[in-house]
């Protein structure tokens, strides 16, 4: 696994003993089998954005603080000009530019994200987590699942849905679609 993501991991251990918790209790906090949580915490093992989401708000810290290992800081405004921002890459089929990572006290998560496409064939990994989430795509074209749900959406249309359910996004017709999603 990446440097970044054993540095990810060795900060959700910290808070986690920090808070007192066992790596059993955090894994019943967070939704997730102890076994499953341990790999997260050892850095071996890719953690979902949605776990990563979660985690953040469990312990109290802000997303950018888990993933950088800064709190952020601007109270007033935050400038991201195009193609800056902290990479959140945590699986292969999507790379997430974080677009608010220097704000303090965060009301949503703001994420441009790039669906790769994939093989008919391959697996899909369904996601949830806490609260609302609004996805609006910018190009491409990209399938939501959501709650067993096929919803197809094009450049301009948007979805906003619990992110509770279960949901996973694909990109189609054999390109990247790549869609603004906010997280409530």
């Amino acid at each position: 696994m990446s440097e970044k993501v054993k540095q990810i991991a060795r900060r959700i251990k910290e808070l986690r003993k920090i808070s007192g918790l066992s790596a059993e209790a955090a894994a019943k906090d967070l939704h997730l089998a102890p076994e499953t949580y341990r790999k997260y915490e050892t850095g071996n093992t890719d953690i979902p954005v949605s776990v990563l989401y979660e985690a953040a708000r469990k312990f109290n810290v802000e997303l950018t603080a888990l993933l950088t290992g800064d709190e952020p800081h601007l109270h007033t405004y935050c400038l991201v000009k195009g193609g800056t921002g902290p990479s959140a890459d945590r699986r292969k089929e999507y790379k997430y530019r974080d677009l608010a990572y220097n704000f303090a006290q965060k009301k949503a998560e703001t994420f441009l994200v790039t669906a790769t496409p994939k093989p008919a064939s391959a697996k899909i990994h369904f996601y949830s987590h806490p609260g609302q989430e609004f996805n609006y795509v910018l190009s491409g074209t990209l399938k939501v699942i959501l709650d067993g749900h096929e919803i197809v959406l094009d450049e301009g249309d948007s979805l906003f849905f619990n992110s509770g359910l279960e949901h996973a996004m694909v990109a189609l017709k054999n390109k990247p679609a790549r869609f603004l999603a906010v997280i409530i």
